[in-house]
């Protein structure tokens, strides 16, 4: 036998906004306030749809619901060739009115894209920096024929050359301390253009330093080779020699 017409009505815009104002409401409960940062694509590789020029002016507050509430997701901590590292994954949902009201303003965009960067706090003593990795708009079925969130599936950001101009100093400290981009510490004039010499090249403010820009942060080599001689004799040993035992 059919449905009940007076529920399953699903060209009802009335009944779409009720359950959208009941998401929205919803997450500004539950959710918590972030730092949405769209990323400005600069130089697109058509071929492998990549841009690895992007850059990063402005960001905006906005609430988004956790979603993923019983722990991080993915692929977790592991050691690979690279070293140590940390993959874990969060899902974040923000309710399209929100997204419009707040973001698409200032960014032109229609829903949220990958590589955007969210940056917001689990514990209030290590905010922490996300990457968007994952954008699904269709997380439930169409409620009374309308969609109402999007769910981000993000990982922590790793920095690898982007220009950071959000306006939070805690990020945009990221790029001084470990791009490896000269034009970041040159000489500006007023109007903001770099001042080069007469062949063209940038005028570097002294404090750039290759050496230390390229040492990884959270490369503890030298720390752990430091403490293990000091139990652990890593030397070659002729086992065939005079006092080798």
């Amino acid at each position: 036998m059919p449905v009940n017409p007076y529920f399953n009505n699903f060209k009802s815009s009335m009944e779409q906004t009720l359950i959208e104002d009941l998401v929205v409401e919803s997450i500004k409960v539950y959710g918590i306030d972030v730092q949405y940062c769209p990323r400005t694509i600069v130089a697109k590789d058509e071929l492998y749809g990549a841009d690895t020029v992007s850059e990063y002016n402005s960001s905006t507050d906005i609430e988004m619901y956790i979603k993923s509430v019983d722990g991080f997701e993915g692929d977790g901590v592991f050691l690979s060739k690279f070293g140590l590292e940390m993959r874990d994954q969060i899902v974040l949902t923000v309710s399209l009115r929100a997204f419009d009201n707040e973001i698409r303003h200032i960014s032109n965009q229609e829903k949220p894209r990958e590589g955007d960067l969210i940056y917001f706090t689990l514990n209030p003593n290590r905010p922490q920096l996300y990457a968007v990795k994952y954008v699904n708009d269709r997380s439930i079925f169409y409620q009374l024929g309308g969609m109402q969130v999007y769910d981000l599936t993000c990982e922590l950001f790793e920095y690898s050359g982007e220009q950071l101009n959000t306006g939070i100093d805690e990020i945009d400290a990221l790029e001084a301390k470990l791009t490896t981009n000269m034009g970041a510490f040159g000489i500006l004039t007023h109007e903001g253009k770099n001042i080069v010499t007469s062949a063209g090249y940038s005028i570097i403010r002294s404090e750039f330093n290759l050496d230390t820009q390229l040492q990884d942060a959270g490369d503890d080599s030298e720390y752990f080779q430091s403490n293990a001689n000091g139990f652990i004799d890593f030397s070659d040993i002729d086992p065939f020699s005079e006092g080798a035992f």
